[in-house]
């Protein structure tokens, strides 16, 4: 149960990075749309794709810590919020349900910032605020 916590606690921590509705109003919005449904959807090559060099280590090290549970998504939204330098904000609302042996656990999606840039007309996640 110990461990079945710490899988949880760390899932937390780095999938605060989640965002994602059906009407998407920009391309970074889109970009973290298609970020967090990778990970629900457990595909290493769309959240790689969806990743800058720079953090696509850190976003497959969010995936395998989500080995061992079922995701889905409640609630999920997402918005632009302002920019930072070269990275546009996205913040997201709704909550990632993470379900093993038949006990769910919420993580809270609002408690993340997207950092968001474009490179080579391709829209990134590049980290997490």
């Amino acid at each position: 149960m110990k461990k079945l916590l710490f899988v949880y606690i760390i899932g937390l921590t780095i999938i605060l990075s989640a965002c994602g509705s059906g009407a998407s109003s920009s391309p970074a919005v889109e970009a973290v749309e298609g970020y967090v449904n990778a990970i629900v959807a457990n595909d290493a090559d769309s959240l790689s794709a969806l990743s800058c060099a720079d953090w696509e280590s850190d976003a497959l090290i969010e995936l395998d810590s989500l080995q061992a549970v079922t995701s889905t998504l409640e609630g999920f939204a997402c918005q632009e919020t302002g920019k930072d330098g070269d990275n546009t904000l996205v913040h997201c609302d709704g909550k990632m349900i993470l379900s093993y042996n038949g006990e769910n656990q919420e993580l809270d999606l609002s408690t993340r910032t997207y950092q968001v840039v474009e490179q080579g007309g391709d829209w990134l996640v590049c980290g997490v605020r």
